[in-house]
């Protein structure tokens, strides 16, 4: 089973799927350091040198190769935002999606140059962006949990949820 967590920057999911992995006795990947390990580049330059289309490309990619994988993946804020990355997550394992508000991400992002969306948008734009994503994140997950909690109940939230029967 892979699972896999998506949501808006900074809404946790790196710092929730170690720990969930380590309550699950999963393996924990960040794709972002995934993509980052196989081309050899940080996305940031990924970003400025082969763009975002090449990027989001790689990143379907990891999430396929990942499916094989019995792992907890933290993907990218824009992961399950393209429409064939979250078709293959969702076909392959449980896609939570940790809602969380805009004011606590932007906290917890503002100040990270290594986000180029960050870099390069007002606050304003990017409360426009979660907020277009936050309707797709929605619609492309199997489960949505909230995520304006600490992140051990949190992984309780999820681990309770994903192991109660289907309806």
């Amino acid at each position: 089973m892979t699972i896999y967590l998506c949501g808006f920057m900074g809404c946790g999911k790196s710092t929730v799927g170690k720990l969930l992995a380590q309550k699950l006795g999963m393996r924990f990947t960040d794709l972002d350091d995934y993509i980052e390990n196989s081309e050899g580049m940080s996305i940031p330059d990924i970003f400025s040198e082969k763009g975002e289309p090449y990027f989001r490309e790689k990143e379907a990619q990891a999430v396929k190769e990942l499916s094989a994988e019995n792992s907890v993946v933290a993907c990218g804020g824009g992961t399950i935002i393209n429409d064939n990355s979250a078709r293959i997550a969702r076909e392959n394992g449980t896609v939570i999606f940790l809602d969380i508000p805009f004011g606590e991400c932007y906290e917890r992002i503002k100040d990270d140059p290594h986000r180029p969306l960050v870099v390069n948008n007002t606050k304003e734009k990017l409360h426009e962006i979660f907020s277009t994503r936050h309707d797709i994140y929605m619609k492309n997950s199997t489960l949505a949990v909230d995520a304006d909690k600490s992140p051990s109940l949190l992984c309780e939230d999820i681990i309770s949820n994903i192991k109660a029967p289907r309806k």
